[in-house]
C-alpha cells in the first residue's frame, strides 16, 4: 500500500535590504572592492567564463543602489564572503528551496520526472498522548517539526520524484492529475501477481519514447503492457522492452489532492 507523505517548506521573514547584506559581509571579512575584483578574476579564470568577474562599478551598484547582480555575480560574491548562495539568493526575495512547492501549484499537460525538495519537514516531538495505532489530527499532535535537507537524500540518489501531468489520467481516480509520486529506481521488476487488491497491486514509472508514463504494468515476453485504472477512460498501451519502454521504478509514495483540495 502507498505511503502518504506531505513536504512543507519553510518560511522566512524579509530582511533588510540585500546590497547592505552583502557589503556588511566584505566588510566584516575586511575585503576591499579591489579584493573582491581580484578574487572574481581568479574564480572567472577558474571556471573559464567572465561572467564571474565583478568590476569595482559594479559592486558599489549592488552595494549602494539596490542592482541586483546575475547570477554569476552571486554565485561568486557568495563563494568570495563564505555564504550560501541559497541564503542570499533569500536575501533578493528568490526562494530556491521552495521550488518544489512552488512548482506543484503549476500544472503542465505530460507526466515526468521532477527535480526534488532540498528541505524536507519531518515531525520531530509529538503529543505524550500520540498514539500511532489511531487515526490522528496530525497538525495538533506535532510538538515540533524539524527539517532535513534534501541533500541527505539526493546524494544517495536512493529516490526520484515524478509528476502526473494533468492530460493524463491513466490511473484516474487512484492518481489523480497534478499529483507527486515519489520512486524507488532500485526495485524495477515487474510483478505479474501478489497483490490481493488494486490499492496492493504495484504502480511503475515508465519512460517511453518521448515521455513518461505512470500505470500498472504486466510483463508479457519482451513487451510491457501499461493497464489503465478501469475506470479512466485510457486503454492499455503496449511497448517492446527495452527498446520502446523501460521501467524507471516503483511507486512508492505519493501527495495527491483530493477534489475539491
Amino acid at each position: 500500500m502507498y505511503q502518504l507523505f506531505s513536504i512543507v517548506f519553510r518560511s522566512e521573514a524579509h530582511n533588510t535590504d540585500p546590497g547592505s547584506r552583502l557589503r556588511q559581509a566584505r566588510e566584516q571579512l575586511g575585503l576591499t572592492y579591489r579584493d573582491v575584483e581580484r578574487a572574481s578574476y581568479e574564480l572567472a579564470g577558474q571556471r573559464g567564463r567572465p561572467e564571474f568577474i565583478i568590476h569595482i562599478s559594479r559592486l558599489a551598484d549592488i552595494e549602494n543602489r539596490g542592482v541586483t547582480p546575475s547570477l554569476y555575480k552571486l554565485y561568486s560574491l557568495a563563494a568570495i564572503y563564505h555564504l550560501d548562495p541559497v541564503d542570499v539568493s533569500r536575501w533578493y526575495d528568490v526562494p530556491l528551496t521552495n521550488h518544489f512547492a512552488d512548482g506543484t501549484l503549476l500544472g503542465v499537460p505530460r507526466t515526468h520526472l521532477a527535480a526534488p525538495p532540498t528541505v524536507i519537514k519531518v515531525p520531530s516531538r509529538f503529543d505524550p498522548g500520540f498514539d500511532p495505532r489511531r487515526t490522528e489530527y496530525l497538525t495538533r499532535m506535532v510538538e515540533a517539526w524539524g527539517e532535513l535537507e534534501g541533500t541527505l537524500f539526493n546524494g544517495k540518489e536512493r529516490f526520484r520524484y515524478g509528476y502526473i501531468g494533468t492530460a493524463d489520467n491513466m490511473m484516474e481516480p487512484l492518481l489523480r492529475q497534478g499529483s507527486i509520486v515519489l520512486v524507488d529506481p532500485l526495485r524495477r521488476e515487474i510483478l505479474n501477481s501478489g497483490w490481493k487488491n488494486e490499492y496492493e497491486r504495484p504502480i511503475y514509472f515508465v519512460e517511453i519514447r518521448g515521455g513518461y508514463r505512470c500505470a500498472w504494468c504486466l510483463l508479457q515476453g519482451q513487451r510491457i503492457i501499461l493497464q489503465p485504472h478501469p475506470l479512466s477512460p485510457r486503454v492499455p498501451e503496449s511497448y517492446l522492452t527495452p527498446q520502446e519502454a523501460e521501467v524507471v521504478g516503483l511507486v512508492v509514495g505519493v501527495v495527491m489532492r483530493l477534489p475539491g483540495g
